[in-house]
């Protein structure tokens, strides 16, 4: 177990560091892009769970615009994510500052995807042993569905994962991910309404990032 965990890290320590030498540009200009467009700040920063829950500040490019006089921030993301946002949510582009959790070790490259604070006293006892491993920049929810998985079937996969993890698992997840935005069209979201088959949402947070 010990040296699978080393493995899974030192996997993490040089695809990140990798992947940050290899997308300098690509960040630099996408981050000069939201300038252009929406002004700043080019990050959107929140506080999610990680390893054992413990709360983190992850952080992404931003994709929405600020809410306008009467837009309820919770319910209004498609509407404000703007047509750049729409195509780093595409091609997951907007995840790539992530890739400096993963070198100070809040973050894995593959694993649950952090969700809200929010959620914690919600999980079932089998749900909530998703924050076992730290949380993945992608994982196997992303690659067998994402949003048109309820999210009953979100968390079991995350358990699904843990419980079934080799490093193998994690280089084919990394391939699969490498080859979704060529695959899929434009990512439609459904309301967490249409999808919450386990009273995950509270009814004051009706959205899933």
């Amino acid at each position: 177990m010990v040296a699978a965990s080393r493995a899974k890290r030192a996997l993490d320590i040089v695809g990140a560091a990798v992947l940050l030498a290899l997308f300098s540009p690509v960040i630099a200009v996408i981050a000069l892009a939201i300038l252009m467009t929406s002004g700043g700040p080019v990050l959107f920063r929140q506080v999610r769970p990680g390893l054992h829950g413990e709360p983190f500040t992850l952080h992404k490019f931003r994709t929405m615009r600020d809410p306008r006089p009467g837009e309820e921030p919770w319910t209004t993301d498609e509407i404000r994510t703007t047509r750049l946002g729409r195509f780093l949510r595409r091609t997951s582009l907007d995840e790539l500052p992530e890739l400096t959790l993963v070198l100070t070790g809040r973050m894995s490259l593959v694993g649950p995807r952090p969700l809200v604070m929010e959620y914690l006293p919600r999980y079932s006892a089998h749900h909530a042993r998703r924050h076992e491993c730290r949380p993945g920049i992608t994982g196997l929810t992303q690659v067998s569905g994402r949003r048109s998985l309820t999210f009953g079937q979100r968390l079991d996969l995350d358990v699904s994962y843990l419980d079934n993890w080799s490093l193998w698992l994690d280089v084919k997840i990394l391939f699969r991910t490498a080859l979704e935005p060529f695959r899929r069209g434009e990512i439609v979201g459904q309301t967490p309404a249409e999808v919450d088959d386990i009273g995950l949402v509270p009814p004051v947070l009706e959205r899933v990032r």
